[in-house]
Parts: C-alpha cells; sequence; structure tokens
C-alpha cells in the first residue's frame, strides 16, 4: 500500500547527507522539489540525479521533495531509494552508482590488521575521509551503531558506500546484523566487493557456516570472483567456550574478536579499566585464534578522552597475544600502530632469526639455529612477520641485510670446535 515516507537526516546540523520525503498519487507525474545548500554549483547536477535514480526505480507519479546539505550522488540516491521503497513505489528495484576507482581494491589473508576503524552505517558524514587517518581496515557498521528503524536505510547506504567510495590502502570491511537481517546484509554488501564480514555476538559454529554459506551463493550468484573473508566476534559466555569451533567453522575466517560490553553484559559484571573480569575471555580468544590459525583482535577502547589509557591497554593486549584492536574514533588509530609497532630490541632479534633462517635455507638444513639455540618454526613466522612490519613502518630499512653480517658456517665450525 502507497503512503508519504521519508528518509535521511534534516536540520542545521547535518553535512554530507540530506532529506528526502516522497509522497505517491494517483497521477499527473513526477513533481520534484530540491532545497539545495550547494545550488549555485550543484542545484542542476543535483536535480539530474534526482530524476536518473527515479526513473531507474520506477517512481512516476509523486511528489518528491529533497533537502540537500552537500550530499555526495551516492547518498541521495540511498535516500531517495529508501523513501521510495518505504513508501510502497518502486516494486523492489534497486539503484546502483557507478562503481568509484576504489572498487577493485583487493584484499589478502596475510595483512596487517592492528586497526580497524568504526563507521556507523548511517552517517555517510564519515565515509568519505576515514581513509585520510590510514586505519588498516574501515568496519561501515550495521548493527550496534544503527537504531532499529534506519537498519533498513543503512543497508542501502553502506552498499553504495562500498561501491562509490574510494577508501584506498583500507580493508574494507562491513559488521552485519543478526540472524536473518544479517543474511539480507550480507546479499547487499557481497556484490560490492566488500573484503571482510563482522559477524556479531557468535555462539556457535553454525552460526558462521550459515553466513558462509549464504556468502558463497551470493557470491556465486554476482559472479564475485573471491570470497569474502569473515571475522567472528565474540561476545558472550557460551561464545567463549565454542571459541575453537567457530574459529575453524570455514576456512574464510581469517580473525577472531571479542566485544567485551556485550561479554561483560552477559556476565552480569562491570567492565573495569584493569580489566580482571574480562582476562579468561580475551585469553581463550587469542588461544583459539591461534590454534585455528587466525588473527586475534582485541576489543575497542571505549573513553576517547584518555589516550594513555588506551596506548596502555593496547601493549597488555599485545602482551597477550592479539595483533589488533577496534577503534571507535580517528585519532586513536596512530595510537594503536604505535603501540603494536616492534620495539627496537624486537627487530633486533626478529633479524638475527630470519637472517639464520635464510642462511639455514640456503645450506638445505632441516632446522635453524641461533647460536647452540634451536628456534622453532613458528618463532621463525613471528620474526618473519615482525620483520616485515619494521619495515613497512620504515624501522628497518628495506636493505637492513647488506648492514648485518651472519657468520660464516666455518666460523661457526670453529666455535663449536672450540666448545
Amino acid at each position: 500500500m502507497s503512503h508519504a515516507a521519508e528518509a535521511g537526516q534534516r536540520g542545521n546540523t547535518v553535512r554530507s547527507d540530506c532529506w528526502v520525503r516522497v509522497e505517491p498519487r494517483a497521477a499527473g507525474g513526477l513533481e520534484l522539489r530540491v532545497r539545495s545548500k550547494v545550488e549555485a554549483m550543484y542545484g542542476d547536477a543535483v536535480r539530474a540525479t534526482c530524476r536518473t535514480v527515479l526513473e531507474t526505480l520506477g517512481v512516476k507519479d509523486a511528489t518528491v521533495i529533497l533537502e540537500d546539505e552537500g550530499a555526495l550522488d551516492f547518498v541521495i540516491a540511498g535516500r531517495l531509494e529508501v523513501a521510495a521503497t518505504r513508501a510502497g513505489l518502486g516494486n523492489g528495484s534497486t539503484f546502483l552508482p557507478a562503481a568509484g576507482p576504489g572498487f577493485s581494491a583487493r584484499t589478502t589473508r596475510e595483512r596487517f590488521r592492528r586497526s580497524r576503524l568504526y563507521l556507523p552505517g548511517n552517517e555517510p558524514k564519515h565515509f568519505l575521509n576515514a581513509s585520510l587517518h590510514r586505519p588498516d581496515g574501515i568496519i561501515l557498521d550495521l548493527e550496534d551503531a544503527v537504531a532499529p528503524p534506519e537498519k533498513d536505510a543503512a543497508r542501502v547506504l553502506v552498499r553504495n558506500a562500498l561501491r562509490a567510495v574510494d577508501f584506498g590502502q583500507c580493508e574494507r570491511m562491513v559488521r552485519i546484523n543478526q540472524g536473518e537481517r544479517g543474511l539480507a546484509d550480507v546479499d547487499a554488501v557481497v556484490p560490492q566487493n566488500v573484503h571482510v564480514i563482522l559477524i556479531p555476538k557468535v555462539e556457535t559454529a553454525e552460526q558462521v557456516k550459515a553466513v558462509d554459506a549464504r556468502m558463497e551463493k551470493t557470491r556465486r550468484a554476482a559472479g564475485v570472483e573471491r570470497p569474502c573473508l569473515l571475522m567472528p566476534i565474540i561476545e558472550s559466555a557460551l561464545g567463549c567456550f565454542n571459541a575453537l569451533a567457530i574459529a575453524t567453522a570455514s576456512a574464510n575466517v581469517v580473525a577472531l574478536t571479542i566485544g567485551l560490553e556485550d561479554y561483560t553484559a552477559d556476565l552480569g559484571a562491570q567492565r573495569t579499566l584493569d580489566g580482571r573480569e574480562s582476562l579468561w575471555a580475551r585469553q581463550v580468544v587469542v588461544n583459539a585464534a591461534r590454534a585455528a590459525g587466525v588473527t586475534p583482535i582485541d576489543t575497542v577502547f571505549s573513553d576517547l578522552s584518555d589516550m594513555e589509557g588506551l596506548r596502555q591497554a593496547t601493549l597488555e593486549a599485545k602482551s597477550l597475544g592479539f595483533e589488533g584492536k577496534g577503534c571507535i574514533h580517528p585519532r586513536q588509530v596512530p595510537v594503536v600502530h604505535e603501540a603494536f609497532a616492534p620495539t627496537s630490541d624486537e627487530v633486533a632479534r626478529a633479524t638475527r632469526i630470519v637472517l639464520a633462517f635464510e642462511d639455514a635455507e640456503r645450506r638445505g638444513l632441516g632446522v635453524v639455529a641461533l647460536g647452540a639455540k634451536m628456534v622453532d618454526p613458528p618463532v621463525v613466522k613471528r620474526a618473519l612477520r615482525t620483520v616485515g612490519m619494521a619495515e613497512a613502518l620504515a624501522l628497518l630499512r628495506k636493505d637492513w641485510r647488506s648492514q648485518v653480517e651472519m657468520p660464516s658456517a666455518k666460523g661457526r665450525e670453529s666455535r663449536q670446535e672450540d666448545g
């Protein structure tokens, strides 16, 4: 049944967004009323966008009012689509913006995931400049950051943003909703080259398998070549007890993370700065992730005013074995990166291990020795990752091998004979 409907935001504090009202009528064609903050330069372009979108959606007889506060085309298109759908028009049609230059960006399993910056999925003003802060990943959030009445609007905006916004070198992530709504989110974002899907409040492996199956079905139907990666979020006591099963539920799981606000609420405990109430859960997540061969990622730090507290919390997370942390504000990103960066001592030890490993490979040896001590393969793997991070952060020159002398085989043999 058709009825007047609205979408978007209006008011003096709104920026990079718009408000739309669509009122169906029995006949008379399309009446378009536009008030734009950027009328002088872009008013005609805004109207042209509106007409193109409405024509694609099949909206022919309606009064459409748009108040534009500097919204880009993908936002205008999304707001129009949602308002038309809410008004009972369009017969389920969609309007996909043209794919932008960042649409073809790729990711890999093995990459830095030190920071992931959460952006509310219904706030397009945060999308455009998010990559300038250089988080390793950007999360377009469809779950907790979006009020229930706006879930439909956020899904369309996030879908459009994945097509139109260039997120640079950041991994393109989306946190979906729970249950059937989350599976519908998967349908919307998988064809738009989402790199990682975050699955909230996971308590069983079956939840991961359901998302994975839906992702694969949608991917094949859309002709997407590469599968999306998955990051389950443990947020309850039951989730902790099933953490290993969750981490190994799909080959597409790339990381395991924890959400402590919901976890402590599930316990009936108050979340504290020293984190005693959640230490066991965090250790469970680290161990489950390591056992599954995926990356352990720590929770967010919610006090935006306490940068020193964030630094200490990140250092603690690193000491527990975590390799990344959630961020809820751009200014948290550099603090997290600095805390996760390897120290000079860590870099020095890692370079020695890497040189010993490469020397053993050249000589066809099955074991790696550092002095008189054997070095296990996991230690070598960690050293390689540390060196890679040090190189990426310019803490280590790319030609560092030429600056370090490894003892010759003859020298090692002489020392062993002397010993």
